[in-house]
């Protein structure tokens, strides 16, 4: 029998085997488990980090002023603020300066204890290091005691000692960094979302200013808000072309412990959309806190609604239905956040739900009973849900009753894959039969299953529900996805972790990925919010030149591969192809689906309200927002794809 010092390949497996990672190697080589991945995401997390402690000096106190520039290469970022500076004496201990040890230790920080900061969104000590970690340089310089400091480091280490570079005046730290492109696939920030993540700041704390340079395109953008969260609740209405069904909003300020604000109210739209916040951190995938909100607002509108005898005979009032339309922001501090992962995207404080529940639950129930106008709409906003939720229900019925057969086994044009895992497999939902007969051969038979839709699928914005189920297209490919549909969604039953958009590279391919995104984001939006949702890339050019063959995308990746090939030897070849059924199955494979090389984007839904705007502008009934959208875009395109 083997011993227990011996591997699997019988080699020897002993103490010296063991890798211990010092430092902040655990962070370069783990860089998910810190910023959640390497993706735009994980990217724009370092900025958040050195952000949130530039917000935690305000939040107590001790600063006024922040200011965030994005440098002309568009990958550097510097953030500064007026606080009381980092630290830079020496620490007892490590003999190193405060300011290195937070730089380049994890779990080094001055929040532990509560000392310093009573309110903070960084608690574990490891945001700052992290930044460190993950770029090729950072400089850090700090205003104290009338002397500015500067220290120089790289990959997680000082490449610098701390040195005094001027004598000046009042406080405040400055930090400058560039991600390192070999941790990065992309090194590349978005302005606009740097911008708003600012904007949501200034909201959150009343009289801080915020400042965002754009050195590239030379824009300064300012952020202040005295209004707090009821600006942020009108902008957030505009934004989502939302029309709110009572005049007055709900609000609720507190400065007891704990201290909160909680501003909300119903809207004509059937989405409800909630935005929470932890000591300035928004929190997307909510947690304990947004659920003590949820509850206290169902149990307050139905208890108005009760006392008064409002409720239609037969008809019963469910969670959703008071909820449905609701717009509601709850920024909450905490003394001892629990976030689950350091990415913060999600609170687990459990006490914090019974809290919440009390504390909204009272405030709602004096509201409602002191503005009887505005309450008694709010019922029949609740009681309108709850009709068409019934009418919905007894539609989606009689559908099921007319095609249990057929809903019992897949659909005859899927090709399936043997692999029986979710998390291994793959669904492509492909444009047209022709290139459903490319992608079949030129799959991975063992974890890759294709399904050819025939043609543009139903808009479902402007569909019912009953329509959208009896449509065969969207039924198979709900069938295919086994997960169900709107009431009936079960994630657990999804059949395929990677689902793939796979349509041409033209306008007619880029408006079928429209439609289906449009039908996900009605009627599957947590398979979007789950990250199961990807579109696909085929190239639009085949370029050779001599024994060389590239990809392009798009003419300006084209153009630029072409630049850049000019003078060598062989005269370029390009082909462009006008769908995916005129693709090889190996080159299909090659440049699309073959895990090592294709190219998947995925969806995400970076703000609500914006993309519940473009849902409705590009494929609601209305068309005048359609008919503005092209106006005003029409002088900057230069040829129209038709």
């Amino acid at each position: 029998m083997a011993g227990r010092n011996n591997g699997p390949n019988g080699n020897s497996y002993t103490a010296k085997d063991i890798t211990v990672l010092e430092g902040l190697e655990p962070v370069r080589k783990r860089p998910g488990m810190y910023i959640g991945g390497v993706d735009s995401a994980g990217l724009h997390h370092l900025v958040w980090e050195i952000l949130d402690n530039a917000v935690d000096e305000a939040m107590n106190g001790h600063a006024s002023r922040i200011e965030v520039m994005l440098h002309n290469d568009g990958s550097t970022v510097t953030v500064s603020d007026n606080g009381r500076g980092i630290p830079t004496d020496m620490h007892p201990k490590f003999k190193k300066p405060a300011l290195e040890l937070i730089l380049t230790t994890l779990h080094a920080g001055g929040k532990f204890e509560g000392l310093n900061y009573s309110h903070s969104g960084g608690l574990h000590g490891v945001g700052a290091s992290v930044v460190t970690a993950l770029s090729d340089r950072l400089v850090a310089r700090v205003k104290r005691g009338g002397v500015e400091w500067e220290q120089k480091f790289a990959r997680g280490k000082a490449i610098s000692a701390l040195k005094e570079v001027n004598q000046v005046r009042g406080s405040g730290t400055t930090i400058t960094f560039h991600p390192d492109p070999e941790i990065f696939p992309s090194i590349t920030f978005k302005p606009k979302l740097i911008a708003e993540r600012l904007e949501t700041k200034a909201y959150l704390h009343k009289g801080l200013t915020l400042i965002f340079r754009d050195q590239a395109t030379g824009e300064e953008s300012k952020y202040h808000h005295e209004d707090g969260l009821r600006a942020y609740l009108a902008q957030l209405l505009v934004e989502g072309q939302k029309k709110a069904v009572i005049p007055e909003v709900f609000t609720l300020e507190r400065e007891d412990e704990p201290p909160l604000e909680c501003v909300l109210t119903w809207t004509e739209s059937p989405e409800e959309s909630f935005h929470t916040f932890v000591n300035g951190i928004p929190t997307p995938f909510g947690g304990t806190h947004e659920a003590g909100l949820k509850s206290a607002i169902v149990k307050a509108v139905r208890n108005y609604i009760n006392v008064h005898d409002l409720t239609p005979k037969g008809l019963t009032l469910t969670a959703e239905d008071t909820r449905e339309g609701i717009v509601a922001i709850l920024s909450l501090y905490l003394k001892e956040p629990q976030f689950q992962g350091q990415t913060k995207e999600k609170l687990g404080n459990p006490e914090v739900t019974a809290q919440i529940d009390t504390l909204v639950r009272t405030a709602l129930e004096n509201f409602l009973l002191h503005n009887r106008s505005q309450a008694d709409a709010i019922a029949q906003r609740v009681i309108l849900a709850a009709k068409a939720r019934s009418a919905s229900r007894a539609a989606l019925e009689t559908v099921r009753k007319g095609s249990v057969s057929h809903r019992l086994n897949l659909p005859g044009k899927l090709a399936d894959c043997s692999s029986t895992s979710p998390e291994m497999s793959e669904l492509f939902i492909v444009e047209g039969d022709s290139a459903g007969g490319s992608a079949k051969q030129g799959r991975d038979r063992i974890f890759q299953a294709i399904l050819p839709l025939r043609g543009k699928v139903l808009n479902t914005e402007q569909a019912s529900l009953s329509k959208v189920l009896t449509n065969k297209e969207l039924s198979d490919l709900v069938s295919a996805l086994g997960c169900g549909v709107d009431k009936s969604f079960d994630l657990s039953k999804l059949r395929y972790h990677k689902i793939c958009l796979l349509m041409d590279a033209d306008s007619d391919g880029n408006h079928i990925c429209t439609l289906l995104l449009t039908f996900f984001y009605r009627h599957l939006l947590d398979l979007i919010r789950g990250g199961y949702v990807y579109i696909a890339r085929p190239p639009l050019y085949k370029i050779e030149i001599g024994k060389e063959v590239f990809w392009a995308n798009d003419d300006t990746e084209k153009d630029r591969l072409l630049a850049q090939r000019n003078g060598h030897a062989g005269k370029a070849q390009v082909q462009r192809f006008k769908g995916l059924g005129e693709m090889n199955p190996h080159t299909l494979k090659e440049t699309t689906l073959d895990p090592r090389s294709r190219t998947l984007l995925r969806v995400t839904i970076e703000n609500v309200e914006r993309t519940e705007a473009s849902i409705q502008t590009l494929m609601g009934r209305d068309v005048q927002p359609r008919f503005e959208f092209i106006m005003n875009r029409a002088p900057k395109v230069e040829e129209v794809d038709v």
